[in-house]
């Protein structure tokens, strides 16, 4: 994002700071079209009462190797005999990861009993399941979007939940990141990702961030068609939370003080679709906090122009966007947070 304009980010982004306004400005370099490995950590700077707790609540970005039984499964499409997988009848809250790159594929309140040997799901995580044709030419299998794991296969017509949709996996494909309460998502667009998913990273509660793409036409597309604007993508990240310790209110108080909610179709120097500021709500509950937010921030002279729209899929962004600026503490975000309400919920 404004990849060319680097200096020009830079310098708008420091008179920014100096007069406490909180546009999104253009900070990426070349070196952002290499591919490095995202790293995940926590923030080092928050509370010493917050530390361990946020620590033991972030999901994990780096798996250990893959045993010959997990990897005969995931590697090879295999299936584990029913009955015998550790999740298969296990209803804990939490967060399911793929057992091979840790992205996170399911949220225990999708999960559900169906008897049938394997853990059963009706909905997965936006954007993080991907379903092909299977080799025998009959079933759909599933896979990682991210990595490609085999995961089980989808059945659907078979009427056993209202979203009569069975996503049957193998527990070994999969791994249980345990939270307080059922984990919720939220997914919100801010401009140049970067920065939003910095500021998120740091709130006490949430479990995991991730950039990607949503909003548009294309599936599964890469920055540089994103970046054309021809995909009516915008740059997005999806944060995944423990309502327990923080709320949806909250993570939207952030969003609006961390970005410029009243610029259109832009950040900064970065202009297009791709950078709009919207909210891509999950249930309408999401979708009334926002318009109170967005009617709070207006009755205070802000001419807000963010989008409140349903969600479409979420497609992750390139393994070089996640977390790039903990990867990067050279650099530094180029969001400034202000605050722009009366309380702090």
């Amino acid at each position: 994002m404004g990849i060319s304009n680097l200096r020009r980010g830079w310098f708008i982004c420091a008179a920014l700071a100096l007069v406490a306004l909180a546009a999104s400005v253009g900070c990426r370099s070349d070196e952002a079209k290499g591919g490095a490995t995202a790293v995940n950590q926590s923030n080092s700077n928050q509370p010493a009462s917050n530390k361990a707790a946020a620590k033991a609540e972030k999901l994990p970005t780096t798996m250990p190797p893959l045993t010959a039984e997990e990897r005969h499964v995931i590697k090879d499409k295999g299936t584990e005999s029913p009955f015998t997988g550790k999740y298969w009848d296990k209803f804990t809250p939490g967060v399911y990861i793929c057992r091979n790159c840790g992205q996170p594929l399911y949220l225990s309140s999708g999960k559900f009993k169906s008897d049938c040997g394997w853990p059963s799901f009706d909905e997965e995580i936006p954007g993080a399941v991907k379903r092909q044709p299977d080799a025998d030419g009959r079933r759909t299998e599933i896979v990682c979007a991210h990595c490609g794991a085999h995961l089980g296969h989808v059945f659907t017509g078979e009427q056993l939940t209202a979203k009569d949709t069975r996503h049957c996996v193998n527990s070994i494909s999969i791994s249980l990141v345990q939270t307080t309460a059922a984990p919720e998502e939220a997914i919100f667009a801010g401009g140049c990702f970067w920065g939003v998913e910095h500021y998120f990273r740091e709130v006490p509660g949430v479990l995991g961030v991730a950039s990607g793409y949503i909003g548009g036409t294309v599936a599964y597309p890469t920055y540089e068609q994103v970046c054309s604007g021809k995909t009516g993508h915008a740059e997005a990240v999806r944060v995944i939370y423990d309502p327990a310790l923080v709320t949806y209110e909250k993570l939207a108080r952030v969003f609006f003080e961390t970005h410029d909610p009243t610029q259109l179709n832009g950040q900064g120097p970065d202009i297009g679709t791709n950078y709009r500021s919207a909210v891509f709500y999950l249930n309408d509950d999401q979708k009334k906090t926002t318009e109170k937010l967005i009617g709070i921030l207006k009755a205070k002279g802000f001419n807000v122009v963010t989008q409140v729209v349903a969600a479409k899929p979420f497609y992750l962004a390139e393994d070089y966007h996640q977390d790039y600026l903990t990867r990067h503490p050279e650099r530094h975000a180029c969001q400034v947070r202000v605050p722009r309400f009366d309380e702090k919920k």
